[in-house]
Formats: C-alpha cells, structure tokens, sequence
C-alpha cells in the first residue's frame, strides 16, 4: 500500500506537514539523495572517507514523495514488530577509525535553545538511564548535538569481510535482509579476538568503557553493517514516547526549527561519512508541492553519478608527495 491511497494522521495538525528524507555523505544537502523509504532500493554514495549503502524504514510512512509504501516487511520482522523506525546502513572506512571517535547522534547548525520543549531534560535523563548510557551533547550550545560512540549506541552490529576497492559495490543490498548482530567471514574471527559478546545489548555494554572502544579498530576496507531504531520516537505522528514520558513535538515545530539530522562521523577529525535529514515540509507550499511527485531515486544512476564525482575530486586532489 502506498501513501497516496490512506493518511493516518489525516484531519489532525499532524497532516499540515510531510516529511521527506533525504542523505549523503556530506552536511551540503546538494550531496544529498532523496531515500526512498520501505522501499526496495539500497542508496549507495561514497566520499573520500568510507563508501555507504543505506536503507531507511518508517511505519506507517506518509511522507514524501507521493507513492511511497506505508510500511515494510521489516516490522514484521520478529525482532522489529515493536520499533516505529529504522536508519539501517553498512560502510565501508577508507581508512583505520578508531572505535573511540566514530560516533552517530544528531546535531544542528544553528541554536534550538528557545524551542526545547518543557520536560526536555526529564526525557533525556530517561534516554540515558533506560536507552542509551553513552550518550553525550550540549543541547543548548550554539550548535547544538547529541551523539554516541556507534558501537555502544546502534542496536545491531554486524562486522563483515574485507572488500577490495573495485568491489565496493559488491556490498550487502541491505534493503533485503534484516541486520542481526554478529559477523560474517573473517569478521567472526575480529569480535572473537576483541572479546565482544554476541548478545547486542551486553555488545553495547562491553563498549560503554572508553579503554574498550580505543582497543577497536574499524579498519580500513572492512565492511560493517549497522542498524538504528526503536520503538519510542514516532515519525508519522511525530510524538515522542519514553517510559513514563510522552511529548507531541509537532507542536514546537517552526520555521526555524523543521529538521532532523543523524550524523555519522569521526570525532577526532571531524569528517563526515554519512548525514540523513528528515525535514518536515507544511502542506501545500510551493517546496511540498514540488516533492510530492519527485521521483523516488534510481541508486544505480545516483551512484554513478557520485562515483564520478568522487572520481573526479581525487585527479584534483593534491597527493601527498606533492604536499610540502
């Protein structure tokens, strides 16, 4: 069923808006793609610091554009039959990160400090006592962000093989299968040796330790199969609902504060590997007019688009011979 057919939310205040998703490798949204959401596409992107295959999920999707399905498979998933969403990706680092600086959160450019809803505080002593103990931020900074060591915050983990640089594109299509904890290949034999567990939430445990995550190495050519979500914030009704806790966030939306990002990145260096922003768009503007029959991305074109662009970025890139 597509999103042209049924509204959930129609004749609520929620329906003034539609959210449309977009990502790339960068914060520029001119890298960014459209992400064809519960579809059957895997978006596939790359920059000078990791490749990337993304998938994304919403239940009960009405957004944007026009045609999308209301849901997936994957909530029928034994695993997923509670969660409202899923930011599902694998990456492919082009170079050693250290599992201390790779981390993944929201942030924003600009302050939110005015619009922070009462009980703001309330909500994130129960995310990080019930949720997610790693996570650190300063939500009333002038750029505001929220973010966690990956490897202690994503709900599943998966640590794949080694893949050679013109493989790349050979990685896992990840909209087809569910991401499960664990490894593949020879990947089995690295979270033997670094001792992580098997179960995800004694993984994430195991890396609450600073120590632990400086001893992990996501390396350079591996893949790794990451996915996010849960059952607490709600997309298609935008509501918040923690133990104890529910807040309706569409009504602090303004104009200047419309848009959610998560952002993968290396701390220590400040480079970007993935950025995925939901932006809510009020119905019937020229912008949400526009993207309602936007075409939902051909990966294939996309990709080779990017690849190109990446391609022609490294002729134009000083060498490190030619660096003084």
């Amino acid at each position: 069923m597509s999103n042209n057919v049924n509204n959930p939310t129609e004749g609520t205040k929620t329906s003034n808006y539609r959210l449309r998703v977009s990502a790339g490798p960068e914060y520029d949204v001119k890298t960014h793609q459209i992400v064809p959401v519960n579809s059957d596409k895997t978006l596939r992107f790359e920059n000078e610091y990791a490749s990337v295959n993304l998938c994304m999920r919403i239940q009960g999707y009405t957004g944007l554009p026009n045609g999308s399905p209301l849901t997936s498979e994957y909530f029928s998933h034994p695993l997923h039959t509670k969660d409202q969403y899923s930011i599902c990706f694998s990456f492919v680092p082009k170079d050693d990160i250290c599992g201390n600086d790779l981390v993944f959160g929201n942030d924003f450019d600009r302050p939110i400090r005015e619009s922070i809803p009462p009980g703001f505080n309330t909500a994130l002593n129960i995310v990080k006592w019930a949720i997610d103990p790693a996570l650190e931020g300063d939500a009333y900074a002038d750029k505001p962000y929220m973010y966690s060591p990956g490897v202690a915050s994503w709900n599943y983990f998966r640590i794949g093989e080694i893949v050679c640089d013109d493989k790349t594109k050979d990685t896992v299509d990840i909209h087809s299968d569910v991401v499960e904890e664990g490894a593949e290949g020879s990947g089995i034999e690295v979270r033997k040796k670094m001792k992580i567990p098997d179960d995800p939430g004694h993984r994430r445990k195991h890396f609450l330790s600073e120590d632990v995550r400086k001893d992990f190495v996501f390396e350079k050519g591996r893949e790794y199969l990451v996915d996010f979500g849960n059952p607490y914030l709600g997309f298609n009704d935008f509501s918040l609902r923690l133990p104890g806790f529910h807040l309706h966030v569409i009504k602090y939306i303004s104009e200047r504060n419309h848009k959610l990002r998560y952002t993968l990145k290396n701390k220590k260096t400040n480079q970007t590997i993935l950025v995925v922003l939901l932006t809510l768009l009020l119905h019937d503007t020229e912008e949400e007019i526009r993207e309602r029959s936007s075409p939902i991305t051909d990966s294939s074109d996309e990709e080779e688009r990017a690849s190109q662009k990446y391609d022609k970025e490294e002729q134009h890139s000083p060498q490190p011979d030619d660096v003084d």
